[in-house]
């Protein structure tokens, strides 16, 4: 994982976003001290990291929601 700062992304932005399409995950840190602030990957990773837990049932059941499922996550849980 690559990790630059906000002036080295901005001057070099095209080219990290091709290196983020080629699965390139990329650290973006800021101010002095260099505090990590963000990281951009690519969406199809970001999609498969959306999950949610299961609270008392973890490690004992899984939910998985299909692609042409009519109803979003929040309407089927009520949020």
């Amino acid at each position: 994982m690559k990790t630059l700062q906000v002036g080295e992304l901005k001057a070099q932005f095209s080219k990290i976003i091709e290196e983020v399409k080629n699965g390139e995950e990329v650290t973006i840190s800021f101010g002095k001290k260099g505090e990590k602030v963000a990281v951009i990957i690519p969406f199809a990773q970001y999609r498969k990291k959306n999950t949610r837990r299961l609270g008392l049932l973890e490690g004992k059941a899984k939910i998985t929601f299909q692609d042409d499922f009519k109803m979003t996550e929040e309407e089927f849980l009520g949020l």
